[in-house]
């Protein structure tokens, strides 16, 4: 298939044949193990959350075995949670220092993904929540019009470096 974007319905039609697909939601939330909510649902102040950054250091990922165990389950893609609602990329960013890049792991677990999943033959996803809790503006975006548009410009710059920096990506899989 060519890097040109299909039309709407066989782009569609693709995605119904697949019919299975893993999605895997992984990320900084790993460290408390309370789910990918847990920064927002036990009031975990940012300069707190972030702390868990220094522990993010997943010697064991491997993202060759993930693919395969994908492959091998007759999944057709994969969905890698690149950024959740903390803030956390899993991916180097120009644009912020909460990375998995710049912190503990020095490891860009993206390019080890879409690697992995191109070699396994599978279509490569990424998930992206342009929503960041570490913003005032995610609480209350009129009262905070500055950190709305810091937060805004973030995302966009972000979703740039994704569709940039990984070669083709299948599946851009937005949240928030």
């Amino acid at each position: 298939m060519s890097d040109k974007i299909l039309p709407y319905e066989e782009r569609m039609k693709w995605f119904h044949e697949a019919r299975f697909g893993i999605f895997v939601h992984w990320g900084l939330y790993s460290i408390p193990a309370r789910g990918e909510w847990v920064m927002f649902s036990e009031r975990i102040p940012v300069d707190e959350y972030a702390k868990f950054a220094d522990q993010f250091n997943p010697k064991r990922f491997d993202a060759d075995e993930w693919a395969a165990t994908a492959k091998n389950a007759g999944a057709k893609y994969m969905v890698l949670t690149a950024r959740h609602h903390d803030g956390f990329c899993l991916f180097d960013s120009k644009v912020s220092d909460f990375t998995s890049v710049k912190t503990a792991a020095k490891r860009d677990f993206v390019r080890e993904f879409a690697d992995a999943c191109r070699r396994a033959g599978l279509k490569v996803g990424l998930y992206y929540s342009w929503r960041d809790w570490r913003f005032a503006a995610h609480w209350d975006a009129h009262a905070n019009p500055a950190s709305r548009e810091a937060m805004v410009n973030q995302a966009r710059e972000q979703v740039n470096e994704l569709m940039s920096n990984y070669g083709k990506i299948d599946i851009l899989w937005y949240d928030g």
